[in-house]
């Protein structure tokens, strides 16, 4: 398998980006072709014991920033973007990850990639697929930020490809499929809300009705369907609440409640729990994982033709790491062809 890495992608480039390569390839040995002006990342790369690993750079010299326009995506033919989707595109990579700009990577998937098609159909918008990591079991949320205004018609179309990853890359059968709103009833939410749930109701997927956001937590549907908008507002606020948490029990485990009661010592450099709040350390570690974005890479950009994964700009090497691991499942899954074909049948 052959996965083409942003190395100018991430807020602390190129090193966490060239790390996460480095730690991709050695961990599963595919093919790492990392992007970006050669000198820079070549002199990253020596850093890293990275001698006889399969990993590649090919020279980009332009760099699309956070802060640019879409419009950058014309203007820098040359950027690592952009190279890096050509490169799938020639079908000279299977798959393309990116911490950097995500509307710069939006755009050119569309401009180099395109949308799906499949039997004169093709995907009306494209979507943003992230695991929600607070629920008990896994569940793909979608849209997380392509398609901030979306139509009854695309949120059908979310909700095929979301199922389509579902069942081939998480071996769920005939996934659970669930409409965000403020009220299980089929009157609740907006507009668009009400609308969808009809057409989703007329569907032949497993549509289970409206999730109030407490319900997406508790993994009561596989797939759960909302607007760019509001998906991404929904991530960015579960985010902002699991920092609190993290800042909070920190702060009580270094000075605040429990230190002064004596349940935990500090020692210079060093955090002691004694009995009985030591029993509880490996269930805060383990929750801590599960809240921590770094485990589960970065979001799937569904509806082009190809396999792209976005990445948090503030990644670190494991984040990196794991959005390739994300891109090289949906490579093997063959999801991309998989909603071709949902496509087609679906007309």
């Amino acid at each position: 398998m052959r996965i083409v890495l942003d190395a100018m992608g991430s807020d602390n480039r190129p090193a966490p980006d060239v790390a996460g390569g480095v730690m991709a390839a050695r961990e599963w040995g595919d093919a790492i072709i990392l992007v970006g002006p050669e000198e820079v990342v070549r002199a990253e790369l020596e850093k890293h014991d990275a001698a006889g690993l399969p990993i590649t750079v090919v020279h980009a010299p332009e760099v699309i920033e956070m802060h640019e326009h879409t419009d950058a995506v014309k203007r820098k033919r040359d950027a690592s973007i952009r190279v890096g989707m050509r490169l799938v595109k020639a079908g000279e990579a299977d798959a393309f990850v990116s911490a950097g700009n995500t509307a710069a990577v939006l755009a050119s998937a569309l401009f180099d990639l395109g949308r799906i098609r499949g039997g004169g159909a093709r995907v009306r918008r494209p979507a943003l697929a992230t695991i929600y990591p607070v629920a008990d079991t896994p569940v793909l949320l979608l849209d997380n930020g392509a398609t901030a205004d979306c139509k009854p018609e695309d949120l059908l179309q979310f909700a095929r490809m979301g199922a389509t990853y579902v069942e081939q890359v998480w071996g769920i059968s005939n996934p659970r499929v669930g409409l965000v709103s403020n009220g299980e009833e089929p009157d609740k939410g907006n507009m668009l809300v009400r609308d969808a749930f009809a057409v989703l109701s007329e569907s032949d997927l497993n549509f289970v009705g409206n999730v109030e956001p407490k319900e997406v937590t508790r993994g009561v549907a596989d797939v759960v369907l909302t607007d760019g908008f509001t998906g991404n507002v929904v991530i960015k606020t579960t985010e902002a609440i699991a920092s609190f948490l993290f800042r909070y029990l920190k702060r009580e485990l270094t000075g605040g409640g429990l230190a002064k009661a004596g349940l935990v010592l500090m020692v210079p450099g060093l955090l002691v729990a004694l009995p009985g709040l030591a029993l509880l350390l490996p269930s805060l570690k383990r929750v801590a994982r599960r809240l921590d974005y770094a485990e589960y890479g970065g979001a799937l950009l569904m509806g082009v033709d190809g396999v792209v994964v976005v990445g948090h700009g503030r990644s670190n090497a494991k984040a990196v790491k794991n959005a390739v691991g994300q891109a090289r499942r949906a490579v093997a899954g063959g999801v991309v062809d998989v909603i071709r074909a949902g496509i087609a049948q679906a007309g």
